[in-house]
């Protein structure tokens, strides 16, 4: 246990993945003191990620926890469900909760992580227009689909693309309205989003782009949903346009935030060392990015968690973790390595098999992000090469892959 503690241990604000992460890493590393966990939510700490591969029409289906009430009992972590705080004092070094309680921490780890961005048109509050976050949403969306026909997803982003091929699955007529002029223009490079759009609108998805919901229209419930290229029929409608970081606590108590909580190498606010941020609500350094980032996903979450958690149990270090996401889209399955940006050069590169297909980036002609499409051994062999930070040049992929690569450097270092 680190030094410098008044025997009041650490205080995790939020349930989710990366407050869990912090919190089993603590005990893990041998923390003896106090730990509390302040969650806004009723159900025990769950996966978001399944929530939007598979839509639920019942709670039992729901496989999505990350471990048992028993784990935290037996480890003796205090898990208070639906008691989020309200309030962060850092003189006194008190969090006051929703049930009125004052709780005190020697270490303050904030995993508030993120909400939806609202839909700003007229209608938006009509019945049969929701967005996906938490569990009940995940039932209400999947109850709602089981009878829908028309369905409009709003937002071509990661949660916009596994809905629509969801509903697709279960016989809707689905249209994806996106504001922007391609898909995931955030995400993906815009050779990769070519392929990517095809193929969902090869599987029967309907995809407008450079396209802007003026308004949903119904009498009590949505009927149709009013764009600037024409009107949509649609029983459901669902949008996914974005988060935004839960950092209100953060700003009311006085720490430094800019689009989340800003945080040094460490994790640890740089207005207050006592107070750490992880997963979607933090703003951070990384040595893979320009400036600071913010990143939300569950590899994000977990070792942003579990480096708080050993740097809190006496084990700092800085966090360069290589940022990987992944997206199932129904047959698609979407997986990127590293930090593209704009300004990077993009090669194609296809697979062995009309799927497989990689986008490679590269900056100042060495790799620096790999983007595929159904092709995990070439993910798994950026990741290693990414991680190791391995050079690689333009030339190196010439008539070959990353596989390939990775294959023929293992078998020179064992020569040698």
């Amino acid at each position: 246990m680190s030094g410098g503690s008044s025997g009041a241990g650490v205080v995790v604000v939020g349930g989710g993945q990366a407050g869990f992460s912090v919190v089993s890493t603590l005990r893990n590393a041998g923390y003896e003191a106090p730990v509390t966990v302040l969650a806004e939510e009723r159900h025990l700490p769950y996966q978001r990620p399944p929530l939007s591969k598979k839509l639920h029409t019942e709670p039992e289906d729901i496989r999505a926890g990350l471990v048992p009430e028993s784990f935290y009992r037996e480890r003796n972590i205090d898990l208070r469900l639906g008691d989020d705080a309200t309030a962060i004092d850092t003189a006194a070094r008190t969090v006051s909760t929703r049930t009125g309680a004052r709780v005190p921490y020697d270490h303050l780890v904030l995993a508030t992580g993120a909400r939806n961005r609202p839909l700003p048109v007229p209608g938006a509050e009509l019945d049969g227009v929701h967005a996906l976050r938490s569990i009940p949403d995940a039932l209400t969306i999947g109850r709602a689909l089981a009878a829908a026909r028309d369905v409009v997803v709003v937002g071509g982003g990661f949660i916009g693309l596994e809905l629509a091929q969801v509903a697709v699955t279960h016989g809707a007529r689905v249209t994806v309205v996106e504001l922007a002029d391609r898909l995931l223009s955030r995400a993906v490079s815009p050779q990769l989003q070519e392929h990517l759009r095809e193929r969902h609108e090869r599987g029967g998805v309907r995809i407008l782009t450079s396209t802007a919901v003026r308004s949903i229209e119904g009498a009590g419930r949505v009927r149709e949903v009013v764009t600037d290229q024409g009107v949509l029929p649609a029983d459901l409608v669902v949008y996914g346009i974005g988060a935004a970081p839960r950092d209100e606590l953060a700003r009311d108590a006085g720490l430094a935030v800019d689009d989340g909580v800003v945080v040094d190498a460490h994790l640890r606010s740089v207005t207050d060392p006592r107070v750490s941020a992880v997963g979607d609500c933090a703003r951070h350094p990384h040595p893979h990015a320009h400036g600071l980032v913010r990143l939300e996903s569950v590899q994000n979450a977990t070792d942003q968690g579990a480096l708080v958690g050993r740097r809190i149990a006496g084990s700092p270090a800085p966090y360069e973790s290589l940022p990987w996401f992944w997206s199932d889209q129904g047959a698609v399955k979407l997986q990127i390595a590293g930090l593209r940006a704009s300004t990077d050069e993009v090669h194609m590169v296809p697979g062995d098999s009309p799927e497989r297909l990689a986008a490679y980036a590269f900056r100042d002609d060495r790799l620096v992000a790999v983007e595929t499409l159904n092709w995990p051994a070439e993910h798994l062999a950026a990741r290693r090469l990414l991680e190791r930070r391995v050079p690689v040049r333009t030339a190196d992929l010439v008539g070959s892959t990353l596989g390939a690569l990775a294959r023929a450097r293992r078998t020179s270092e064992v020569r040698t």
